[in-house]
């Protein structure tokens, strides 16, 4: 388990949601023991919270750009509720 932690933390956002998107579908399909399932069903887990993890912190990264009274444009942060 360790060593999922590790190679999860050295993979960028866009590589996690592939290889969690990919154990998805193995899951879907059916085909796995109730072992690998459960590895499987791990190592989703962990791979949904450490990409959870990114798009908060990106969040909060973020700004934008509102049109204030006096027409001039001011920058706020995205509170998330906004789209």
């Amino acid at each position: 388990m360790a060593e999922n932690i590790k190679n999860i933390n050295a993979q960028s956002f866009e590589e996690m949601l592939a290889e969690l998107e990919k154990i998805v579908s193995q899951l879907e399909n059916g085909e796995a023991t109730l072992e690998e399932a459960l590895e499987m069903y791990k190592k989703g887990t962990l791979l949904a919270s450490k990409c959870s993890e990114l798009l908060d912190n990106a969040e909060k990264q973020i700004k934008i750009l509102v049109n204030g009274t006096n027409g001039e444009m001011t920058e706020n942060d995205f509170a998330g509720n906004e789209i």
